[in-house]
């Protein structure tokens, strides 16, 4: 199965695209397909589509059905596993094929992406050559199957980031670049305005923060980054925000890994619809033209986000020319919130010893 080609998919490539207005990104794939009994916590490898690829495209389907403008393939940590390892098929061949299939079935043009993501190798010091291999073997899938643009992301050492975007500048595509990265910065105490400076004269043409961290860290690291790129005059360079779907004020520099409710806790903190709707309001506000969500976020959040921002990117989301806005549903229940009040609502989580921070002071 190998899709439409690129130029019969869209009209329009991601930078045309982030040039005119916003673009809705899709949520954590295999964050979801952990969710829904398909992949193990932890491991986080993609072995779902060869084993299940029904529900990886269920998944795909629901977030463009909800507003996303991109289908990424399913290929996290992929190099975690032997490439013909799962019933002699390739993990990156499958996810590129179920990304391009997905994407041919909205009759609007989709961009389609394919990631590489930190490696092991790495902070092993195995050095820039062979942590290198593995970003080029995933590249060769994305590159064959023509892919809309490329992405370096989920990688907490702004150096390895930086070998990345050496490596997929080879594709000739737009290159974005998110570090899994907080206000006090990537992992080796590298700032968020210094890793922004560095990805962009690295040669990304879009920057940002992904996972991690929820989404008012994340501002606080964009604004950071924004700075940074304005004062060594780059802020031609995009910017691109998919925070994690949880709230983490509490969370120290490794974000939520250092959490001790991670993985299996993490629901009370799960972002609301609300939530997603007003972070996306404040991304955009800050200039941030890249917007979606990384692990946790459902097709719920991707709706919110395709809403909040409709009037700036020209398109209407699946879901809401067929319900309208979820926003403006008439509820019938006297006691149920109305419109925008929604937006301002500050729900319980209905557990009466719950505690808003557990892990230390809430920076919030």
């Amino acid at each position: 199965m190998s899709g439409e080609p690129a130029a019969k998919r869209s009209k329009k490539g991601l930078l045309e695209r982030l040039a005119e207005g916003v673009v809705v990104g899709d949520g954590g794939m295999i964050w979801a397909m952990e969710l829904r009994g398909y992949a193990k916590a932890g491991q986080y490898s993609p072995e779902v589509v060869v084993e299940h690829p029904d529900a990886v495209l269920q998944a795909h389907r629901e977030f463009l059905h909800n507003g996303s403008d991109v289908v990424q393939a399913c290929t996290f940590w992929s190099h975690r596993v032997e490439e013909e390892s799962c019933k002699g098929k390739s993990l990156n061949g499958e996810a590129c094929s179920l990304a391009l299939q997905a994407a041919s079935e909205i009759s609007e043009p989709i961009l389609v992406a394919g990631g590489v993501t930190k490696t092991t190798l790495y902070e092993q010091g195995e050095g820039k050559e062979r942590v290198q291999e593995e970003f080029h073997r995933q590249l060769d899938f994305y590159v064959r199957n023509d892919f809309d643009f490329v992405v370096a992301e989920y990688l907490d050492y702004v150096e390895e980031a930086e070998w990345a975007v050496e490596v997929l500048k080879e594709s000739g595509k737009p290159i974005m670049a998110t570090l899994c990265i907080g206000p006090l910065g990537d992992a080796d105490n590298v700032s968020p305005e210094e890793c922004a400076i560095r990805l962009a004269r690295a040669g990304a043409d879009v920057v940002g923060v992904n996972c991690r961290f929820g989404p008012l860290s994340c501002l606080k690291t964009i604004a950071m980054m924004k700075k940074g790129l304005k004062l060594a005059k780059l802020d031609h360079v995009f910017l691109a925000m998919q925070p994690y779907g949880y709230h983490t004020p509490d969370a120290g520099q490794d974000g939520y890994v250092g959490m001790k409710e991670f993985p299996f806790g993490m629901d009370p903190r799960c972002l609301t619809r609300m939530d997603a709707y007003n972070y996306a309001k404040e991304a955009e506000k800050l200039g941030v033209r890249y917007i979606g969500g990384c692990c946790g976020f459902e097709g719920r959040h991707i709706r919110s986000i395709s809403e909040a921002l409709q009037e700036k990117r020209h398109r209407v989301a699946p879901v809401t020319r067929r319900y309208g806005k979820w926003i403006d549903t008439e509820i019938t229940y006297e006691t149920a919130l109305r419109g925008k009040a929604w937006l301002e609502a500050n729900p319980g989580t209905g557990r009466p010893k719950s505690a808003a921070c557990t892990n230390g002071p809430c920076n919030h």
